[in-house]
């Protein structure tokens, strides 16, 4: 388990072959570009490459076009983008446990060092713009398909560019993005403002379920199976849901918590200024970035919700907002 530089990343990438690139579950934007770039890339040198995700959104299905994995070669070497702990590849995915990555490529600081070997860049906004360099560094020639999914990584992790983790070298990237042709307005109106009959059902259900604690510094929304069920939403659909509690005018704590199966349950952290999203998802074995985190909890719902607004409160006496 060792932290190497972008040098050494490529290096590794470039003696390889029969490379399967995984992300973690329900792929998010960053996970789906950045696998995908990543693919793209390494099959431009003449390897052979493939992905393997699960439960990717409608809206990202068409990057994996011809690049996820049906058993045309024998895999060789695993790699993951986008994934801070082995823990959310998931079964769903085809990943088994007993095989070591060998290198993860990615932007969380709280990644666990779960592979062999991790090319780690916390300043970068998206694992999309840690995969970018990293193509840069192999020589390999962005192409307007690798630069879609590299725009569109970096574009759902700083919501469009709205988020605080956006810096001039984000604007940068984007900008090299369409200069390779990309139509970014087409993008970001299918990314941000296309949503689904279904996700708009799962949305108002979601929203009727809104709750607020300490003073209306905290607000959670629960996601429940029966939600699922009676919206007809899939769980890929959720992503931006995750950021509405955050939105509500004096909330510094926005939490979702989505039951994935009865009794367990999977937490979204979203927090502003100078609330901790790490610090909260940390104590329940998860992990994240200081404005967005995310961690899960076995039991039922009560317990769940009284988990995570102990550690929540605890967060805002540290933060000085209580």
């Amino acid at each position: 388990m060792m932290r190497i530089t972008k040098e050494e990343a490529a290096s590794m990438l470039l003696s390889m072959d029969n490379i399967l690139i995984f992300a973690h579950e329900n792929p998010d934007g960053d996970a789906v570009g950045s696998a995908c770039a990543l693919c793209h890339g390494l099959l431009s040198l003449g390897k052979k490459a493939a992905v393997w995700l699960d439960g990717i959104p409608k809206n990202d299905i068409y990057l994996t076009e011809g690049l996820m994995f049906d058993n045309s070669f024998t895999p060789e070497h695993i790699v993951t983008t986008d994934t801070a702990d082995e823990r959310i590849l998931g079964a769903g995915c085809g990943y088994d446990k007993n095989v070591k990555v060998e290198l993860a490529i990615d932007h969380h600081f709280s990644n666990t060092m779960y592979a062999a070997k991790t090319y780690l860049d916390s300043d970068s906004a998206a694992a999309g713009e840690v995969v970018y360099d990293l193509l840069l560094e192999m020589g390999v020639a962005i192409t307007k398909e690798i630069a879609e999914c590299i725009y569109i990584a970096i574009s759902t992790d700083t919501g469009c560019f709205r988020y605080g983790n956006t810096k001039a070298r984000t604007l940068r990237t984007a900008a090299a993005m369409l200069d390779c042709g990309i139509d970014a307005g087409e993008i970001n109106r299918i990314q941000f403002e296309t949503k689904t009959k279904e996700y708009v059902a799962l949305e108002k259900l979601a929203m009727n379920s809104l709750e607020t604690y300490f003073d209306g510094k905290c607000a959670v929304m629960m996601l429940t199976l029966d939600m699922f069920k009676e919206s007809g939403a899939l769980e890929c659909e959720t992503q931006a849901l995750s950021s509405l509690p955050r939105q509500i005018e004096g909330v510094f704590v926005g939490i979702t918590m989505k039951e994935k199966e009865e009794g367990f349950f999977r937490i979204s952290v979203r927090t502003n200024a100078p609330a901790n999203a790490a610090e909260i998802a940390s104590h329940l074995s998860g992990g994240g970035h200081p404005m967005a985190a995310g961690c899960a909890f076995a039991g039922n719902k009560e317990d769940a919700l009284k988990a995570v607004l102990e550690h929540t409160e605890n967060q805002l006496r540290i933060a000085g907002l209580l």
